[in-house]
């Protein structure tokens, strides 16, 4: 089977998660939409905006080249926005079940999900775009298919969040269910390759009682660690000493991760190494949290929760919400993030965090300044970061964050201050 993730118009509107990241990249309950669509078949085609190709194209852990010939069927495309559900196979395999001689498309709302492209339709052989792709969708006017399971769409940043809380049970429980672990104690999971165990310190306390951990390969869990869960922490990331990890976490690969952390998703190299806590939150990748960051994730009054992004406030149907935070955005010491607050890519925030920050500023606005900052400036940082991670900063990397700063340069514009440049 060929399977075409798409990129729609609406992937803008889960900014800042989706500024340098493909929507199929998101982490949600521990999982991507990419990962569970390998399990469809080898031939997987990626349909990203412009600036994200070269990024994918070279990134071999994608595992994914363009389209250099012919498409052979069925093909199943698949909205990127679709949120990744452990049972997403099953609505898949429903779906090309149905008879798609004539093809068929799904939608959620006014939004296409996912559609069998009817036998001899013709798509280009180069790379296509996502406008041109709904263009080629549309002018099939392919017959509407009522969905054959449940599936949901990322449409603002907290879904992220929320959903993630909905859907981690049961995808720690895929996880379990398709990789090689072993019951190290009750509820307590680790790989079965006992060179791929995780280290865990002394005085290491847990309670799977509301659901499974799970510590993949690598992991370093350091003394006088306490973990409650539904809990992921991905391939060598390490849990620093003291901290407290519980209620649903999902922590990627290579993270530091300290304090206090409840119900987060925390994506690649990305830090949390001190006390302060993180809850009902998203951080992107190569994200570091200053020593004493807090965020509020309940409001005094116990209203619900509006996220605030530069784009507008939004409702999120969340009595808890806390912060999302941007790719390569960093806190300094001390830095109090208000309820419902988004911090864009490649930016700083000093002191309280009290509306949405931009990306690609200084944020100090409690100390009466917003400052830009420039691409070189982020470019080396990139540089210095990747070091660290024995990673090594490719031309797609520079051009990356060069795109990224003209994609929010509106941001900066509709800022509730002028900038102090």
């Amino acid at each position: 089977m060929h399977v075409i993730l798409f990129e729609d118009a609406r992937v803008t509107d889960l900014y800042p998660i989706t500024i340098g990241r493909a929507a199929f990249s998101i982490s949600v309950g521990s999982l991507r939409l990419l990962n569970l669509a390998r399990g469809l078949g080898d031939a997987i085609e990626l349909v990203v905006r412009p600036h994200l190709r070269g990024v994918l194209a070279e990134d071999a852990s994608y595992a994914w080249r363009p389209c250099d010939g012919e498409r052979r069927g069925p093909i199943l495309l698949l909205n990127a926005r679709i949120a990744p559900r452990a049972n997403l196979l099953e609505f898949c395999r429903a779906l090309l079940a149905r008879d798609y001689e004539r093809g068929a498309a799904v939608y959620y709302g006014d939004s296409f999900i996912a559609a069998i492209l009817p036998t001899g339709a013709a798509l280009p052989h180069q790379v296509i775009g996502p406008a041109q792709l709904q263009g080629i969708l549309q002018d099939l006017t392919l017959p509407p298919l009522e969905a054959p399971g449940p599936i949901t769409l990322l449409e603002r940043p907290a879904d992220a969040i929320r959903l993630h809380l909905e859907l981690i049970g049961a995808n720690l429980e895929y996880r379990l269910a398709s990789a090689d672990y072993v019951e190290f104690c009750d509820g307590l999971f680790v790989p079965r390759e006992v060179e791929k165990r995780p280290k865990i310190g002394d005085y290491f306390s847990c309670d799977t009682s509301k659901g499974p951990i799970i510590l993949s390969e690598n992991v370093d869990i350091g003394p006088f660690c306490f973990i409650r869960g539904p809990v992921y922490v991905g391939p060598n990331s390490k849990v620093i000493e003291h901290a407290a990890i519980k209620d649903s976490v999902a922590i990627s690969s290579t993270c530091k991760i300290g304090g206090e952390v409840e119900a987060t998703t925390i994506e690649p190299f990305s830090n949390k190494q001190h006390h302060g806590f993180l809850g009902h939150s998203y951080l992107g990748s190569w994200v570091n949290l200053g020593a004493g960051t807090c965020n509020s994730d309940l409001k005094n009054s116990y209203n619900e929760v509006w996220q605030e992004t530069p784009a507008g406030r939004y409702a999120s149907h969340m009595q808890f919400l806390g912060c999302v935070i941007g790719d390569y955005s960093k806190t300094a010491i001390n830095t109090s993030i208000f309820t419902g607050k988004t911090i864009g890519a490649c930016s700083m925030a000093y002191g309280f965090v009290t509306t949405a920050a931009p990306s690609f500023v200084n944020y100090a606005r409690s100390f009466g300044q917003v400052t830009e900052l420039s691409v070189e400036l982020m470019t080396h940082v990139q540089e210095r970061m990747f070091a660290r991670r024995n990673k090594v900063q490719r031309p797609c990397d520079v051009k990356l964050i060069a795109d990224m700063y003209e994609l929010t340069r509106d941001e900066r514009r509709m800022a509730s201050e002028p900038l102090s440049l």
